[in-house]
């Protein structure tokens, strides 16, 4: 799938997020908008993944660390086929398979149940090892919060990682500056991301997070490393692609009403169109 065409999928991936959060009248639109772009990469160009057999031998594996943007793994996967697209208007519902949270019992591709902030990346980290043990050539990636890297437990499995050299598994860190209380930096600072990775042990690679070009050559680099894990440290935006959510704290655990949700669909829906607009306009030259 090419560049523009992955922009697409994206923008489709955060309108399936406001749909369902504004369905669901509850969960956070923020981080879930910040990762679209990269979490969209994973699944339709970088990940050996298959809808129709999601138990799949050798498959890889993306952990959400960061699990309240789950609706962000959610709509990823509906949009990749995963399951019927309007099933995610039941986030959150008496019911539903989908929780607020991810739950690796009831939907297909969710790969463990998280939401407890740093324990993701610690299962992501075992995950990796017992597929080294097993000679599984499947890859795990792990999405992590800027704000989680608060979390001490981030850092035993960073630490854990590096020791056992575990080339198979690559983090990406949604660099996106915001936190539930404010911003990163006046709640408590991780800064240097990058360079604590680099102390742990870690290759390290910085891209823009919302440029498909620089997100797409990492995953790649990354596969080429080989003794070491790989974090990517990706600078978004918080809210990205909603003006009115964009970079704003207080979108961290809110849905939109239905005015809002008009909105954000309508911004959303004419990106859409000129994305569709370029892609076609590529083809016939």
């Amino acid at each position: 799938m090419n560049i523009k065409e992955l922009e697409i999928k994206a923008t489709e991936v955060r309108c399936g997020i406001i749909k369902a959060l504004h369905a669901a009248g509850s969960g956070h639109p923020g981080g879930s908008l910040s990762s679209a772009d990269i979490v969209t990469a994973l699944y339709f160009d970088e990940m050996n993944v298959d809808p129709e057999e999601p138990k799949m031998a050798g498959r890889d594996k993306l952990i959400f660390s960061k699990g309240h943007a789950g609706p962000c793994q959610y709509a990823a996967l509906a949009v990749r086929g995963y399951y019927p697209e309007e099933e995610l208007l039941t986030l959150r519902k008496i019911g539903s398979k989908f929780q607020g949270h991810p739950n690796m019992h009831y939907v297909p591709g969710i790969e463990m149940s998280t939401g407890s902030l740093g324990q993701g990346f610690g299962a992501a980290g075992g995950m990796a090892l017992a597929n080294k043990l097993d000679n599984d050539p499947g890859r795990v990636y792990v999405l992590l919060g800027d704000g989680e890297l608060q979390e001490g437990i981030v850092w035993e499995a960073a630490m854990s990682a590096s020791h056992y050299k575990l080339d198979n598994l690559v983090g990406i860190v949604d660099h996106n500056g915001l936190q539930i209380d404010g911003r990163n930096d006046d709640v408590m600072t991780v800064m240097p991301i990058a360079e604590k990775f680099e102390a742990f042990g870690w290759n390290v690679i910085r891209i823009d997070g919302h440029d498909m070009e620089q997100i797409l050559d990492a995953f790649k680099k990354a596969r080429e490393v080989k003794g070491k894990p790989t974090m990517i440290v990706a600078e978004t935006v918080k809210g990205k692609g909603v003006s009115f959510m964009e970079d704003q704290a207080g979108w961290h655990g809110k849905a939109p009403n239905d005015e809002q949700a008009a909105q954000a669909l309508e911004e959303l829906g004419a990106l859409l169109e000129k994305q569709k607009a370029a892609a076609g306009s590529q083809d016939e030259q």
